[in-house]
């Protein structure tokens, strides 16, 4: 099986549903000339040229806007935020137009846009570059959020995604563009909203998403190494839908839950897991849930000071410790 980055991943993601679909299109700030902010979307315009591939304006109102327009005539716009940071200039689009669109339609009109980028900490870019929002988008009832860890998991998320006649809200990683994984040549998709137990486990659960999902099995190697842990890995992939018998059934193995995420702890994915875990599975508990989120303040810019307010192995490891 092939071994590519999670960037490759995603670009032969998109270029599957371009060819694919004639109504599928790439639109963002440096997607076609410049080969993307990222190179996610490099070779994209030479292949299928400047009417599938649209560089836009610096202005997220704007072209994210033109996007929920043409998806609501029948196009399957994949638009690309060069941060997810910047979603909140386009807030009213996304989250009071796009989700609400079927709804209020009775069902007439479906909006499916696809909306990608990077959303997270970790790169010394500031605080208004550092947002992971993925807990406000899942707060709206009418979209759905993705957060792949891997590089398996972005090509066949993305893949589902742009087929899907909702609006997806596509969070990335800059962090994890290089890592490398297996990758099918022949096609295959990944329901949205399925979780993956990424790790077995009979000790403990930990339940993460994203960047914070490779540390979490980073650790969970430490764990069994230096501490005869048996840790198992819940990636979530989806935060809505949410598929929470997947985390109900490993919580009901282990008996104990560690949730990690690269959140603010406040109102977090995190908060919302630990209600439905303690509702539905009080007496598996042999021990309080416990959560490890980012430190809550504004993204620190000095490089070794952030790497220590996001979740890191060391950091998971003795949040882990504690869950006993």
């Amino acid at each position: 099986m092939p071994v590519i980055t999670y960037r490759e991943a995603v670009r032969h993601a998109l270029a599957e549903e371009l060819e694919r679909d004639p109504n599928v299109v790439v639109m963002g700030e440096e997607v076609a000339q410049f080969n993307g902010a990222y190179k996610v979307t490099e070779g994209l315009l030479a292949r299928f040229g400047p009417k599938r591939i649209v560089d836009t304006p610096i202005s997220e109102a704007g072209f994210i806007g033109m996007g929920v327009g043409a998806s609501m005539l029948g196009v399957r716009p994949v638009m690309e935020l060069m941060f997810w940071s910047f979603y909140s200039v386009a807030f009213d689009q996304i989250l009071n137009n796009a989700a609400n669109v079927r709804y209020m339609s009775g069902g007439q009109i479906n909006v499916p846009i696809v909306i990608r980028g990077p959303a997270n900490g970790g790169t010394n870019v500031g605080a208004t570059h550092s947002h992971t929002p993925e807990n406000v988008l899942a707060n709206h009832p009418g979209v759905k959020v993705v957060v792949p860890a891997t590089p398996y998991d972005a090509k066949g998320l993305l893949k589902s995604a742009i087929r899907d006649n909702d609006p997806v809200m596509f969070l990335e990683n800059t962090m994890l563009y290089g890592d490398k994984g297996e990758v099918p040549e022949e096609e295959y998709l990944i329901p949205l909203g399925k979780a993956d137990v990424k790790r077995q486990g009979t000790d403990l659960t930990i339940v993460s998403y994203g960047r914070a999902a490779i540390h979490s099995l980073k650790a969970a190697e430490e764990l069994q190494s230096q501490h005869g842990l048996s840790v198992e890995v819940v990636d979530l992939r989806s935060i809505r839908p949410l598929d929470i018998d997947t985390v109900l059934a490993s919580v009901r193995r282990t008996h104990r839950l560690l949730i990690v995420e690269e959140q603010k702890p406040f109102c977090s994915v995190g908060s919302q897991i630990a209600f439905m875990v303690q509702k539905e599975a009080f007496d598996e508990l042999d021990a309080p849930i416990n959560r490890l989120a980012t430190i809550d303040a504004p993204a620190i810019y000095s490089p070794p000071v952030e790497v220590e307010q996001l979740p890191n192995p060391a950091r998971i490891v003795k949040a882990a410790l504690a869950t006993r």
